[in-house]
């Protein structure tokens, strides 16, 4: 359920639109150590112009060449079956790391109202399971469960996709902006909640999207869900505590405010004391970010995008000491 898949097919989208032949490569098995996981994806143009990534580079070489020097049929099968790395000469010649295997479908993108469709869905926060008959070429989608995975039985290959994940920022000020900066770079949707208007002056489009309204209103107007981050950084507790309030029973899976080791237990007992639970309480990430000895805004900006991948990823982060007060 990887966004850069769904960038992909946006391309695809957009060169079936213009006219253009795509083929369309999925990761469908692999053994040993691989680059990329099952259901990454791949296009590449009928110009062999690519978007997307299977392997670290040498396999996007030789499909490139199978389009050039006329190994890819048009007229063939709608789906066929690439595979790289049977033999220890060719994995190392193709990059494959200690011997591994790579199967891929080659998928001709005849018919793109399915991508059209897929990407809508994922727009609107749903999350799609496509499912590949390797027979007949033939694309269904259907309704996933966030717990579903890639499955490949050798006649049907079934992918997930999801909407991308987001981070809600309450506070329009300059550490806001590193944040932004660097979850766009992740490839986060980027959302801003600042309802004092001298904050919000020099933002531009690029950066994210405001949310108007109060802090409350912005987390239950958003539809948080379970691929949204939360973040505090107004240094203000009327407005930070005001989004806490509602963002801890929420089913955001990061929730996170600006402050010191003293400040942020001080929060806790403010919580507390305005009736939240013990359990909300204890999702609050405060203070925020990985240990890295960071004193600017910049290095506050990666210590919190690090715990919030790290979360994502399901990977437990590394011990944390306080961060450092920055004023806004």
């Amino acid at each position: 359920m990887d966004s850069v898949d769904l960038n992909v097919l946006r391309s695809v989208l957009e060169w079936r639109r213009a006219g253009q032949q795509v083929v369309l490569y999925s990761v469908v098995q692999t053994w040993g150590s691989a680059p990329r996981p099952p259901g990454a994806m791949l296009a590449l143009r009928g110009d062999g112009v690519v978007i997307g990534s299977v392997s670290g580079g040498c396999i996007e070489d030789d499909l490139i060449a199978r389009l050039q020097d006329g190994r890819l049929a048009h007229d063939g099968p709608p789906v066929q079956l690439v595979t790289y790395g049977v033999t220890r000469d060719e994995a190392a010649r193709f990059g494959l790391p200690c011997g591994g295997t790579l199967r891929l479908t080659e998928e001709r993108v005849d018919d793109w109202a399915w991508v059209t469709e897929l990407l809508a869905r994922c727009e609107a926060h749903e999350i799609v399971a496509r499912e590949l008959d390797l027979a007949t070429g033939r694309v269904s989608l259907s309704s996933a469960n966030k717990t579903d995975v890639v499955t490949f039985d050798g006649e049907r290959l079934r992918a997930i996709y999801g909407p991308r994940w987001r981070l809600l920022l309450i506070g329009a000020g300059q550490l806001s902006r590193y944040v932004a900066e660097m979850a766009r770079l992740l490839d986060f949707e980027v959302l801003i909640c600042d309802p004092r208007s001298e904050f919000v002056y020099g933002w531009e489009e690029q950066h994210g999207r405001f949310v108007p309204g109060m802090p409350d209103e912005a987390v239950l107007n958003i539809q948080t869900d379970e691929r949204t981050a939360i973040v505090c950084l107004t240094h203000d507790p009327r407005l930070d505590d005001m989004a806490l309030l509602t963002a801890l029973n929420s089913s955001a899976f990061y929730i996170g405010a600006l402050g010191s080791r003293v400040n942020s237990q001080k929060r806790r007992e403010n919580l507390a004391a305005l009736g939240l639970s013990t359990d909300a309480i204890a999702r609050l990430h405060g203070p925020i970010g990985l240990h890295i000895g960071s004193h600017t805004p910049a290095e506050i900006a990666l210590s919190l995008m690090a715990e919030i991948v790290a979360i994502k990823n399901g990977v437990a982060p590394m011990q944390k000491k306080p961060l450092p007060v920055v004023a806004e």
